[in-house]
């Protein structure tokens, strides 16, 4: 597995590509910097190792806090995690509930220590109106996450796979079911029955 600092190099070093290829499919500035934005917010502060004490986390500053949930549910490099898809989905939705909580908090001591009564309809009504007007640049964002969190998760498969390779050669990175029944731990010999 990688170390942070290898991490941050790839997601790094792997902007361009992404800035390159996001612009040939849109020819689109303004989407390729949304997507831009997003790898490298997926590589450096949203991606995978939030679910452990990491250098993501810990670029979170004094608000790491609201990451100490998230850790405590999942377990390190589980598909919920670091799989593809899944795992920025999950992040995705934890926040925007945690902030959505904060914001809804926030503006109900509002309503009632400032005696202002919010139009909570209309609230709804423009942030519904904002999704839709926007809904290609948070698509945009997402897949940038998405892509900057798949380049770590990648990595550290990566990673892994060539350590059992160094350790057990062809056998060490062959999916389990094919490394054959009935052989012992290391694979030499047969089981006793």
């Amino acid at each position: 597995m990688p170390s942070g600092r290898t991490h941050d190099r790839i997601t790094i070093w792997t902007l361009p590509v992404v800035v390159a290829i996001t612009f040939w499919q849109t020819r689109s500035g303004n989407l390729t910097l949304v997507v831009a934005t997003g790898f490298m917010l997926g590589g450096l502060m949203f991606g995978p190792d939030l679910d452990i004490y990491s250098r993501q986390f810990q670029r979170w500053g004094w608000l790491r806090w609201i990451w100490l949930p998230y850790q405590k549910s999942l377990r390190h490099r589980s598909v919920f995690s670091h799989g593809l898809l899944i795992g920025t989905t999950i992040r995705v939705i934890y926040i925007t509930l945690l902030f959505s909580f904060i914001t809804i908090l926030g503006l109900l001591i509002v309503e009632k220590v400032g005696n202002m009564p919010l139009n909570w309809q209309g609230l709804g009504d423009g942030i519904l109106g904002a999704i839709a007007k926007y809904k290609t640049e948070f698509l945009a964002l997402f897949l940038g996450l998405e892509v900057g969190a798949m380049s770590h998760s990648l990595s550290d498969w990566t990673g892994s796979a060539y350590k059992r390779f160094k350790k057990q050669g062809i056998a060490g990175i062959l999916p389990k079911s094919s490394r054959g029944k009935g052989k012992g731990k290391r694979g030499i010999g047969k089981r006793k029955r």
